[in-house]
């Protein structure tokens, strides 16, 4: 059974999707050279097609990374029973013991093979397209740290680790095999590799779907993404696919790369501010009763010299008050006395 898109299928998807958006981005462009304006509703699908696009790309990278790091397997089972032996140091809860709280259960043990098969690329899926729907503004970032956290975890995965199924004296059950659910029974040269257990791919994109769901679902819905990591986590240890550890290194570089991208977008956010808005300039205003021809006397030039004056609002109103100098009264004689 294996519910994936292999990465020959995510590439001609991701390339339709891309085709179709440059189309109408090219449609668009068109109709505004020709003055008319581009409906808002072709342009709302070309963008969302662009970002499925990217998603789905993403995929396909995933898929043959994955691959390509099954391809060798020399020193996996090494380095997994040395994880292993790590966990009973670090006295964490054992494997065994999670797994045989579905291995009595027939329907427990399917219900957890399919969970494993589907439910991560599906609520990540789902995630970003309510996002891009109900959260424009918090999609992008999202799904930037999607992508920085996918990547290296597939760069991590290149060192081949085998998860606990495939250790041969560790004692662990195969579950996905006994039931004829096993994702990686498919044919073919490419297919999602079973030797790239550390880290958890799984539970890298349940964390964000919590952290995401938490944020933005509301008070009704805010618990279906942590609650979802939960079971994540419960499944794939249960299933035998991962080691504890493996969760721990996910969530890890998930954090990390959360970290990375908002300092990198506050980077940005200062970078255009700087570009957008430079300092004020200040424009010089003639004193008043002055036409600015003449020069005025020698006199009068001190007090009346033209004044810097900072730009005004669209309101008219100054945005910084200065103190203008008041022009000095002229002089006047005194009246002449009287010949009476």
């Amino acid at each position: 059974m294996n519910h994936n898109l292999t990465w020959q299928q995510a590439v001609w998807l991701a390339a339709a999707a891309a085709a179709v958006a440059a189309a109408l981005w090219a449609w668009s462009g068109a109709r505004r050279r020709r003055g008319a304006e581009a409906p808002a509703r072709g342009l709302g699908v070309a963008r969302l097609l662009r970002e499925a696009a990217v998603v789905v790309g993403l995929y396909a990278v995933w898929q043959w990374v994955g691959g390509v790091a099954g391809r060798s397997t020399d020193g996996a089972v090494a380095r997994g029973q040395a994880i292993l032996d790590l966990e009973h140091t670090l006295h964490l809860p054992g494997e065994h013991t999670v797994q045989q709280w579905i291995l009595p259960s027939a329907p427990a043990s399917q219900a957890a093979n399919l969970y494993y098969a589907t439910a991560h690329f599906g609520a990540m899926i789902a995630l970003l397209v309510w996002l891009y729907a109900r959260h424009r503004g918090a999609y992008g970032r999202v799904r930037t740290v999607v992508a920085v956290s996918t990547a290296v975890c597939l760069a991590i995965s290149l060192i081949a680790v085998a998860p606990p199924r495939l250790l041969p004296d560790a004692g662990f059950v195969d579950v996905a095999a006994r039931y004829g659910q096993s994702v990686y029974a498919a044919a073919g040269a490419l297919v999602p590799d079973e030797v790239a257990a550390m880290p958890s791919v799984h539970v890298a994109w349940a964390c964000i779907v919590a952290c995401a769901v938490w944020r933005y679902g509301g008070r009704r819905w805010r618990w279906v993404g942590p609650a979802h990591l939960v079971l994540t986590v419960f499944v794939v240890v249960a299933t035998a696919n991962h080691y504890w550890l493996d969760g721990v290194a996910a969530i890890a570089v998930v954090a990390a790369s959360a970290a990375a991208t908002t300092a990198g977008y506050r980077a940005a956010a200062r970078v255009r501010g700087a570009a957008v808005s430079p300092s004020p300039s200040r424009r010089c205003v003639p004193p008043p009763g002055s036409t600015g021809r003449t020069a005025p006397p020698a006199a009068a030039r001190a007090s009346t010299a033209p004044t810097c004056a900072p730009p005004t609002s669209s309101a008219g109103s100054p945005r910084f008050r200065t103190s203008t100098p008041r022009p000095a009264p002229p002089h006047t004689r005194p009246p002449a006395p009287s010949s009476r």
